[in-house]
């Protein structure tokens, strides 16, 4: 892309964004996004429709109220529903009611969507796009005009398209935004028809684009560098359907790959933030996979990869991490090489010999055959940890499980029980627990804990947060391996552990063993650093 005007950011997450899925958020919600997306840089934020519902005209009360930096807030509706009825008309009364600055609205650029939908003639529907972008500019209102279904529109009757764009120009609008409403457009034909619309208008141009085709990034590329200055898209790409174009990665395409540059100074290195932000408030899982942003996005498996990796990291990175808020992560594998041990060694402050091949042999051996066995260290770092550790004889497991039983009673007349029985040895001590749970392995986590919380008292801050189970080989049905993963977290720290048996109680043990003797291990490791720390400034 070539030194042009700056391109405007139009974040449509709290519109269109919401009607996707499973999409919800409440007006604070609201608030607190729009404020996280002025700080990043946005310059208008499309807030709702006010006249569709209570929620969004509450936002644009309360959006009065917002001190924004950057972004100017806009509110969302279409044109009147008849070119004799333009005063009265509710949806643009609505509009102008939010007080908002900016106005988006919507008319019918594809003839088979004028007529069928509204039942207008070619010259009403252009008349109504004239005197509803007239109307709202005579209120002083900043209007943009999207175009709905253009690149369809303009497929099937490119005339109609364009006919309908210049009524929309002559009556004052201040941007013209094509839409590929229903997804379903290749780059190719985006490139060829904004440039084609381009020489016929001057009123500058932006692309909102739908991802049904999985080309909505693309497509907004498209139309930037056939001459569109305005781009409009989603957080994370949510919206109807397969959801819009995704500003996460149109905004670092842009930047870093067309040498293009927005109105305002985007906060670059906050883009992974900003991503996990949204989600948050969302309450959904992060995309791991989703490029530039997500926990894979510069994560590297094989030995080779990752050998290359440590002494250039561009050799197998398009972009520096760094520079969108991510960061370069090593993952441990049947895969692995030593490099891959020497870089998870190095990221977790172990120090590793230079010159025992023999150690580095056993250590990709032993990783090797337990991935081979079903373990799986990739997802299950603190487990890891705690096998290179013990190899280099730094860690010994703070107790042992010498036994354990589990007593299940359910029937027809009886309440379900469940209790787990555990004989444990720690420091030389047998300790013999039984405790009841609401299921097996919570019975089998309270015994576990109810019989070391005397030994080790720190462990009461310490919660399992997630549990899954993945059964392996899955052809010998009952009989097969089971994987164990489970998370854990002290309120401020995280960690995973795996366990892998034919048994899922013994399989669900390892992995909670292995959670508490790493919390254990970093907790006094942690703590004898801080005492040594103190006693050496004073």
């Amino acid at each position: 892309m070539k030194e042009r005007n700056a391109i405007e950011l139009y974040d449509t997450t709290l519109r269109d964004g919401t009607q996707g899925e499973k999409i919800n958020l409440s007006v604070q919600d609201k608030l607190l996004i729009a404020e996280k997306l002025d700080e990043f840089g946005a310059d208008y934020i499309e807030g709702g429709w006010p006249s569709s519902n209570p929620k969004d005209e509450e936002f644009f009360r309360k959006a009065l109220g917002l001190r924004l930096s950057n972004a100017k807030i806009c509110a969302f509706g279409s044109t009147a529903r008849k070119p004799d009825n333009i005063a009265n008309d509710p949806n643009l009364a609505g509009l102008l009611a939010s007080e908002t600055p900016v106005i988006t609205i919507f008319g019918k650029t594809w003839k088979a969507h004028s007529a069928v939908s509204l039942g207008l003639c070619d010259e009403e529907n252009a008349e109504l796009i004239y005197r509803s972008v007239e109307h709202l500019k005579k209120e002083g209102r900043e209007v943009l005009f999207d175009a709905e279904h253009f690149f369809d529109g303009y497929k099937d009757n490119p005339a109609f398209a364009i006919k309908m764009l210049l009524s929309a120009e002559e009556a004052g609008a201040d941007r013209l935004v094509l839409c590929d409403t229903n997804g379903g457009t290749l780059p190719n034909e985006i490139y060829e028809i904004v440039k084609d619309v381009a020489s016929s208008t001057t009123v500058p141009l932006g692309i909102h684009s739908h991802n049904d085709g999985d080309l909505a990034v693309a497509n907004a590329l498209s139309a930037l560098r056939a001459g569109a200055m305005h781009v409009q898209g989603t957080i994370n790409g949510i919206g109807e359907r397969c959801g819009n174009a995704n500003l996460i990665s149109i905004i670092p395409n842009v930047v870093l790959k067309m040498n293009g540059r927005f109105r305002h100074k985007l906060q670059l290195n906050q883009l992974t933030p900003l991503s996990k932000f949204v989600y948050e408030i969302l309450n959904m899982p992060p995309d791991n996979r989703a490029p530039f942003v997500g926990r894979s996005a510069f994560a590297h498996k094989g030995g080779i990869h990752v050998s290359a990796v440590m002494k250039e990291s561009s050799l197998y990175e398009h972009i520096d991490p760094k520079s969108v808020g991510n960061r370069q992560r090593v993952l441990v594998s049947e895969l692995s090489g030593q490099s891959n041990i020497r870089y998870k060694a190095n990221e977790l402050g172990i120090n590793l010999p230079a010159d025992n091949a023999a150690l580095f042999k056993t250590l990709v051996q032993r990783i090797k055959t337990l991935e081979h066995e079903g373990f799986q260290f990739d997802v299950a770092e603190a487990s890891f940890e705690l096998l290179l550790r013990h190899q280099l004889g730094q860690f010994k497991p703070f107790f042992t499980v010498l036994e354990s039983k589990l007593h299940i009673e359910s029937g027809k007349n009886r309440e379900s029980v469940d209790q787990a029985v555990l004989k444990i040895e720690v420091c030389d001590e047998i300790e013999l627990t039984a405790a009841d749970g609401d299921g097996p392995v919570n019975a089998l986590d309270k015994a576990l804990r109810k019989s070391l919380r005397g030994f080790y008292p720190e462990i009461r801050s310490m919660r399992l947060v997630d549990y899954k189970v993945r059964v392996l080989e899955e052809k010998k049905g009952t009989s097969a391996k089971v994987r164990v993963l489970i998370e854990s977290s002290d309120g401020q720290n995280s960690w995973s552990t795996v366990g892998v048996s034919p048994n899922i109680i013994d399989a669900s043990l390892q992995a909670l063993s292995d959670s508490i003797n790493y919390y254990l291990f970093t907790y006094r490791t942690e703590k004898a650093n801080r005492l040594s720390t103190a006693q050496s400034a004073s």
